[in-house]
């Protein structure tokens, strides 16, 4: 009987070692705990789960993959606390368990997506990637569609060309907070909105950055044309950079001088969304990117070939090719080494 007890108190404590170190938290502690935004939320359901809907800045890591531990462990920092769930609170207490022995501080939704949205806790259909910066805080970018992206970072929320029609329909009065900052690059029908821009500003609060054309347009907005820098969200750096077509029959799209581009630095993490543009000279000059929105769709942006070649000359970290349409990008990731080329529905 002593035998027995001592080996009972060994294997509660065994118990007690492995699984209870990450926490439990219900839907209101799970929101506020990610409301900060230092915490980087995971979903570890199927993707196609995930497809069907998710919480807003959740990205996906399906527990059931037989590379997730390796997966997590390349692309989260170890000092960056996560939030973990799947549909019932199962799936995600299993892999907080595997990710707390691993090194991480966890936090798990108890009843999970089920429990979320029972509670009419927001959720989406928007993929999701989240990358960090030099201090270890998530940058998670919302890839709505085409052109048009959400950055968030430190709770604060920059949307870059926000367009409700083109596509499948955004009603961004229901679907995203205001915003803190509107990014837009040009007055094209598919990164211009004035009924988006609208309905996601809030006097007082939401700063509207563009160039001379859309400024003119709207009445209102900072002006930044190509070669200016800034500051956003009180320490986000951002420069204004060229963005224009060269190619005989298609400068009338995009002319020199008109169109931006964006850089922003956000505490070390040196993101650059290219706006509508070949692969111009210009881009020789911007260094150490760590991720890369790149044009794909001819005759307005780039060919297959010109997105190659600008990757090539700017080597990010991270490419990602949107606003391409029905261009066949397949070929992109074999094509570019060193490069991870993140292939999303951004068409």
């Amino acid at each position: 009987m002593k035998l027995f007890r001592n080996m009972s108190i060994l294997s509660l404590l065994g118990l007690i070692a492995c699984g209870s170190s990450y926490k439990d938290l219900d839907v209101a502690e799970f929101e506020k705990n990610i409301a900060g935004g230092n915490v980087a939320v995971v979903d570890v359901r199927t993707a196609e789960e995930y497809a069907e809907g998710h919480l807003a800045g959740a990205s996906n890591c399906d527990w059931n993959a037989a590379d997730f531990l390796s997966r997590m462990e390349a692309d989260y920092p170890k000092g960056t606390p996560l939030a973990v769930y799947c549909r019932t609170g199962r799936r995600s207490a299993e892999a907080a368990d595997k990710l707390t022995a691993a090194g991480y501080s966890v936090c798990n939704l108890l009843g999970g997506y089920v429990a979320w949205a029972e509670a009419g806790k927001p959720v989406t259909t928007y993929e999701v990637e989240t990358f960090f910066t030099d201090s270890g805080l998530p940058v998670a970018i919302t890839l709505v569609k085409h052109g048009t992206l959400a950055l968030s970072y430190k709770g604060q929320t920059i949307h870059v060309d926000p367009v409700g029609r083109y596509g499948k329909a955004t009603d961004y009065a229901v679907e995203f907070p205001k915003a803190d900052v509107i990014l837009v690059t040009h007055e094209h029908g598919d990164h211009f909105d004035r009924d988006a821009i609208a309905a996601l500003t809030e006097a007082g609060k939401t700063t509207l950055v563009t160039n001379a054309r859309c400024a003119e347009m709207l009445g209102y907005g900072t002006v930044m044309a190509n070669g200016d820098s800034g500051k956003i969200l009180g320490d986000v750096a951002i420069d204004a950079v060229p963005a224009y077509n060269y190619t005989e029959g298609h400068t009338q799209f995009h002319p020199k001088g008109r169109d931006n581009g964006f850089v922003l630095t956000v505490d070390g993490l040196r993101i650059y969304i290219a706006g509508d543009t070949e692969d111009i000279p210009e881009m020789a000059a911007i260094r150490d990117i760590d991720v890369a929105f790149l044009p794909v769709n001819q005759p307005y942006t780039m060919t297959v070939d010109q997105c190659v070649h600008a990757a090539e000359v700017l080597s990010p970290k991270v490419l990602i090719p949107y606003h391409f349409s029905q261009t066949d990008l397949s070929s992109l990731p074999g094509r570019l080494d060193g490069i991870r080329v993140l292939l999303r529905k951004m068409n």
